[in-house]
């Protein structure tokens, strides 16, 4: 019995031992974290020079990895570059004007700009990486030494900061994807987005060379900043067609003052609208159609389920407005075909079929008669995205709304479908749930030749009023791509699935 007890005795102790073990190696990595955290926020940046511009760089601990271009004041551009948890600010802080002006003139030096840029974006980094590392290690031995007063647990909590660098290294180096460069969010002001951001044909024609783009990137913000105090204007691409989507814009006047300085900065050459101008397709709304007619560029419209047939030759009476009801027009180098919702559900009194297979069914008959009756098509409007879906296999291109929330599919079939959110943040419907519906556009992106999407920006409203504004840049992987039809579905005789509420 006391042979038994004694051996309990020493288990319970071993155990205490490996649990004290335990929590003091796990409260020293928690204090070598912090220290290296600190270490790294109190070490401060580094300065370099990258061709004409001064810039300021550093690291921090972060959830998600990322590299942030700060353009104070015009905004900021975010790049997916890294999985690992920290964080790279790049501020541009001075730019050398003359320098600026002789890299934009002189031919030479603009063929040897990418590499220059790259090797001084290395040493930048490098210079960057010695000292983050430095400060960090730093701040996990002395935050150490201090909580646990004790050279012993300093020496281990350089050895954790050690490895946790180490790790995080690693795990940037081997995530690294210098190509999220071409598909920036940018977040600042409306009126410096088209000059940082870019073109779009640059970016796709250049897509596989880093250098080039970061040489792009540089000769935007030179651009920018030779101005001084105003801006320059957004050298448009002679070779694509820049056409802006919107949708559900639901008697919400901010809609017109985002769509006009879209228009403006961007150089849209046609805007297109998947429907729901309105609320109730009443006469008194008809006004508000008023404001199309002051854009100057050609406003194609199909009606929404909120739209009626009085809205639609509303909006046909105003001046550049491209109504399209089971009908094709070539607008600013495309072909486009529209077709109006099929229904009208504000009039209560009217049967509306919402039956998801009728809607389906009802596209594939369209996108059929489109196909034999009216020849090739670049692009395809409708409001409601089971429809849309229809028109799979006979166009490259579906614009739609409806939903009030944006996607984008691509279908088996390579049709892609992408479906706008509330360019009039869903009007009174804004305040119907806990957040605001955000006011979303996209500008699309066509070569002028193929006439097929190149690339496309979302475009996502906030902050102060129509000039702050978010923007995600996105690159059509395969824009030559083959479009199939898709095999014919016969319905199941066992019933159809019937659809929830219109928005």
């Amino acid at each position: 019995m006391d042979f038994t007890r004694w051996t309990q005795a020493i288990r319970n102790a071993v155990k205490g031992r490996t649990m004290r073990r335990l929590a003091r190696a796990v409260a020293g990595s928690v204090v070598a974290a912090v220290g290296v955290w600190l270490g790294m926020a109190l070490g401060g940046p580094v300065s370099a020079a990258v061709g004409p511009v001064d810039v300021g760089m550093s690291a921090e601990l972060a959830w998600t990895g990322e590299t942030v271009v700060d353009a104070h004041p015009l905004g900021t551009l975010l790049f997916d570059t890294h999985d690992a948890p920290i964080r790279l600010r790049v501020t541009l802080e001075n730019i050398d004007s003359e320098q600026a002006q002789a890299m934009l003139e002189d031919p030479r030096l603009a063929e040897r700009l990418p590499a220059l840029l790259e090797r001084e974006l290395r040493e930048g980094v490098s210079a960057l990486a010695l000292r983050a590392i430095a400060c960090g290690l730093a701040g996990a031995l002395i935050f150490s030494l201090i909580v646990f007063r004790g050279w012993r647990a300093a020496l281990a909590g350089l050895l954790a900061g050690m490895v946790m660098i180490a790790g995080i290294g690693t795990a940037a180096a081997t995530t690294f994807r210098p190509n999220a460069v071409v598909e920036p969010e940018y977040t600042g002001l409306l009126a410096g987005a088209p000059s940082l951001v870019g073109d779009a044909e640059a970016i796709v024609t250049r897509f596989e060379s880093y250098r080039d783009q970061l040489a792009k990137l540089v000769n935007n913000v030179s651009q920018l900043y030779d101005a001084v105090s105003s801006l320059p204007v957004y050298d448009a691409d002679p070779t694509s067609i820049r056409i802006l989507h919107v949708s559900d814009i639901h008697l919400n006047p901010i809609a017109w003052n985002l769509i006009r300085s879209i228009t403006q900065q961007f150089k849209i050459e046609a805007v297109v609208d998947t429907g729901d101008i309105t609320d109730h397709g009443t006469g008194p709304e008809d006004k508000f159609v008023e404001e199309i007619g002051k854009l100057g560029v050609p406003y194609v419209f199909v009606r929404g389920n909120h739209d009626s047939k009085a809205t639609q030759r509303a909006v046909a009476k105003q001046k550049n407005a491209v109504v399209l009801d089971d009908s094709v027009e070539e607008v600013a180098g495309l072909r486009v075909y529209g077709l109006g919702d099929p229904r009208f559900t504000p009039d209560k009194s009217v049967p509306v079929d919402s039956d998801l297979d009728s809607l389906a069914a009802l596209g594939r008959a369209h996108a059929s008669r489109m196909t034999q009756a009216l020849g090739p098509v670049d692009l395809v409007a409708v409001h409601d995205p089971t429809i849309a879906k229809g028109f799979s296999g006979s166009v490259p291109m579906v614009l739609t709304g409806h939903s009030h929330a944006r996607s984008t599919e691509l279908l088996p079939s390579g049709t892609r479908v992408l479906v706008q959110g509330s360019t009039g943040g869903a009007g009174l419907r804004a305040l119907e749930h806990d957040e605001p519906t955000p006011v979303t556009a996209s500008v699309l992106y066509f070569d002028r030749e193929t006439r097929r999407l190149r690339a496309w920006d979302d475009i996502t409203l906030g902050g102060l009023g129509e000039q702050s504004v978010q923007i995600q840049r996105h690159v059509e992987n395969d824009p030559g791509r083959t479009i199939s039809p898709e095999p014919t579905v016969v319905p199941s005789p066992t019933g159809t699935v019937t659809g929830t509420a219109t928005p």
